[in-house]
């Protein structure tokens, strides 16, 4: 990694969690008590939360998505981490659903619907509509639907850049070996933990 790469790291971090301060902030003007009601419904159980979790995953068409929305929300007080877990899990079991859909249709990973699919290509536009809405709209209701647009945006964008800065890890030998060596169980899911807490990305 050279300088470029750890300036490209702490700028995205930068942006991760100014993000997540702006998405969260939206989220709890915007919520009142209305959203924590209907969320505390939905993710009464954690087999709820999951059911949930990958729904949302499937819509969205972002396991990474749902995690940042669920991450600002438990930020915000609008759900507790409990609830959140469920979420999460569900998450992920629904990338795992959209990947194996994607496969069976034979689709290209070249082809124009799955690039605008993808993070990198639809934060930076969600995050323009969402200015557009913060600033120029006078209504409530719309600037914090635009200022939770906004945070989302960044926050993504912000992300697109830590990949940026820690991309050299997938080349290195040393960084391959680990997950090669791992022969443990429990020491595969802490350094899975670490490692996705480093690039991330789950």
């Amino acid at each position: 990694m050279d300088i470029t790469h750890i300036t490209s790291l702490l700028g995205g971090i930068a942006l991760f969690l100014y993000g997540m301060s702006i998405m969260g902030a939206g989220l709890e003007k915007l919520a009142g008590g209305k959203m924590q009601g209907v969320l505390q419904k939905l993710t009464s159980s954690t087999i709820k939360g999951v059911i949930f979790g990958t729904l949302i995953t499937g819509v969205i068409q972002s396991s990474a998505g749902t995690v940042v929305i669920c991450v600002g929300l438990v930020n915000s007080g609008i759900m507790t981490l409990t609830q959140s877990v469920g979420v999460i899990m569900g998450a992920n079991i629904g990338t795992t659903v959209t990947g194996q859909l994607i496969r069976m249709a034979d689709i290209s990973g070249d082809s124009l619907w799955l690039t605008l699919m993808q993070p990198k290509t639809f934060a930076p536009v969600v995050a323009f509509i969402g200015c557009i809405f913060y600033v120029f709209l006078r209504n409530a209701k719309k600037k914090n639907i635009g200022q939770i647009m906004l945070g989302f945006g960044i926050l993504f964008t912000g992300m697109n850049l830590m990949d940026t800065g820690v991309s050299p890890l997938r080349e290195s030998a040393a960084f391959q070996d680990l997950f090669v060596s791992m022969n443990n169980p429990i020491l595969g899911v802490l350094v899975g933990v670490v490692v996705t807490v480093i690039i991330q990305s789950s």
